[in-house]
């Protein structure tokens, strides 16, 4: 079993913190953890991360020792939780101006464009966690040939809608936001939209595929 460690985070939460590696068997206990959370009276929201879990306290101030040690013990018991995983297909215009950087990770990776684009492509990832925006999706199951590293410089400003590598990551932007990934590519698939019922499209354990598609048809 990982090692764990809790540490207080600023003045309202505590956060359960796991050694490496990150494992898909390990997200799916923190998964397990969030949900039992959720059960807490004293629990305002529970923040599931890569590795890691984040639980803001109603009553910090006399719950966040005691929060500490159930934490770390309810880790120790706890089990993976399989969630409900839907199958979702992200249609991707690859290259050119939907995806910059494609050329530069081809590079780094000793491949052409059309083999990073097809290995990209050829992957069933699952969604580990979101976070950094609403509905931003950190995907497991990268290649290790396409692992590059972010960008020495960090653009202002990254169109929603663009799937993009960062380390030994891939993941979508759902906003226009600045942001250091490598782009490789674009999608019009709404991950994010306040006005709908369902405002996130997806979430943990989902099942993700992307589907290159032509310029002009996604």
């Amino acid at each position: 079993m990982q090692r764990a460690r809790c540490y207080l985070l600023g003045e309202t939460a505590v956060v359960l913190e796991l050694e490496p590696p990150v494992t898909l068997a390990s997200q799916k206990r923190i998964w397990r953890l969030a949900q039992r959370l959720t059960e807490m009276p004293g629990v305002v929201e529970s923040i599931p991360g890569m590795n890691n879990i984040t639980v803001v306290l109603r009553h910090p101030q006399t719950q966040a020792l005691d929060a500490i040690e159930r934490l770390q013990r309810w880790w120790e018991e706890s089990e993976a939780l399989e969630p409900d995983s839907r199958a979702v297909e992200i249609p991707v215009v690859y290259g050119g101006e939907s995806g910059p950087d494609l050329a530069a990770v081809a590079h780094h990776c000793g491949l052409t464009e059309k083999q990073v684009v097809e290995l990209h492509a050829s992957v069933n990832y699952v969604v580990w966690f979101l976070g950094f925006q609403p509905g931003f999706p950190y995907l497991g199951g990268l290649p290790a040939a396409l692992h590059v590293p972010r960008r020495a410089e960090p653009r202002l400003s990254v169109p929603a809608g663009s799937v993009a590598i960062g380390g030994e990551q891939t993941g979508i932007y759902p906003l226009s936001t600045p942001g250091g990934w490598q782009l490789i590519g674009l999608t019009t698939a709404p991950l994010f939209d306040p006005h709908q019922p369902q405002p996130i499209l997806l979430r943990p354990g989902d099942s993700l595929r992307f589907v290159p598609q032509k310029e002009g048809v996604c």
